[in-house]
């Protein structure tokens, strides 16, 4: 994606956080900051200034998360192809909200919102009104993706939120789940286990550096938290839709790269390329003016 102006960063400031948002560049996170005694602290990992989501702080997938094999998917008899959308990416991935630019808007001192009304984009059988709502809270920030379909005809969707975390070398991710969905080297879904690689395993606290992973978690609790030691702090993460639920179903998403500094575990609906496994997990069927929400709690705790 190419924006045709040089994105922007919008700011909020309230409750001892800074949040930037890059409403031009596919409605992406800049930074998000907390303050401390020693300064700023990086809570994502900061945008890099180049028009590349990849190097944001986190996006927005919407209307799907992750990939969609097979070229396409089909929906009540109806064939959908879909293209590529990503330079050296076999498969469409992370819907298509994030290569559109989106309104920004501040309906309150402590809220920013970012709105995208998308149809058909690039071929896509799409036609849906998104929008994301970020709330800084004296203690973390709540974070909402919505999406409601504007299309004649009903069509499945999912979504997802991926932020980009930077780890240290006593970083640790703890999340309660099930199994996880081993992959080729595509990396496209293969085998389903509830035996966990060594090092893959976050329900004992697992290390954010090592083999690489982009795999999806499945029986996920809906809660998981990330330690930093260094900083003296934990950062909580919460789907209180899966929580209230209370069935241990929900999903999420681990990459984690062999190099680099940064590593991303993002909630989502559905696991990788649901539209092609048995019963579409996850996924959900919206008719016309019908709404799908994702909402992330995210607060702090100090470490002692």
């Amino acid at each position: 994606m190419t924006p045709t102006a040089p994105p922007t960063i919008h700011w909020l400031q309230h409750a001892g956080q800074r949040l930037g948002l890059l409403p031009t560049l596919g409605g992406s996170v800049a930074s998000w900051q907390r303050d401390t005694a020693q300064g700023a602290l990086d809570l994502w990992r900061p945008w890099g200034g180049v028009a590349d989501l990849y190097t944001t702080a986190s996006f927005p997938l919407v209307p799907w998360s992750n990939r969609i094999g097979h070229g396409g998917f089909t929906h009540q008899g109806v064939t959908h192809p879909m293209r590529p959308n990503r330079e050296g990416e076999p498969y469409p991935i992370h819907g298509d909200g994030w290569l559109q630019p989106w309104a920004i808007r501040q309906p309150r001192l402590d809220t920013l919102e970012m709105a995208l009304e998308s149809k058909g984009f690039d071929g896509n059988p799409y036609h849906y009104r998104a929008l994301q709502r970020f709330v800084l809270r004296e203690d973390g920030m709540d974070q909402l993706l919505e999406v409601t379909h504007l299309g004649a005809d009903s069509l499945p969707y999912g979504l997802g939120q991926h932020p980009a975390f930077l780890r240290t070398p006593n970083a640790r991710l703890h999340g309660a789940v099930q199994g996880v969905w081993l992959s080729g080297a595509d990396p496209m879904p293969t085998v389903h286990t509830s035996d966990f690689p060594p090092s893959w395993d976050p329900r004992q606290g697992m290390g954010v550096s090592g083999s690489l992973i982009d795999n999806a978690y499945t029986g996920w609790s809906g809660q998981s938290h990330i330690d930093w030691p260094e900083h003296g702090l934990r950062l909580h993460m919460r789907d209180p839709a899966v929580v209230a639920r209370g069935k241990n179903d929900g999903f999420c998403l681990l990459y984690r790269p062999p190099q680099g500094q940064h590593f991303c575990f993002e909630p989502v609906t559905h696991p990788i390329d649901a539209f092609h496994a048995e019963g579409q997990p996850g996924l959900q069927v919206l008719q016309t003016r019908q709404t799908l929400a994702l909402q992330v709690e995210w607060r702090f705790e100090v470490l002692t």
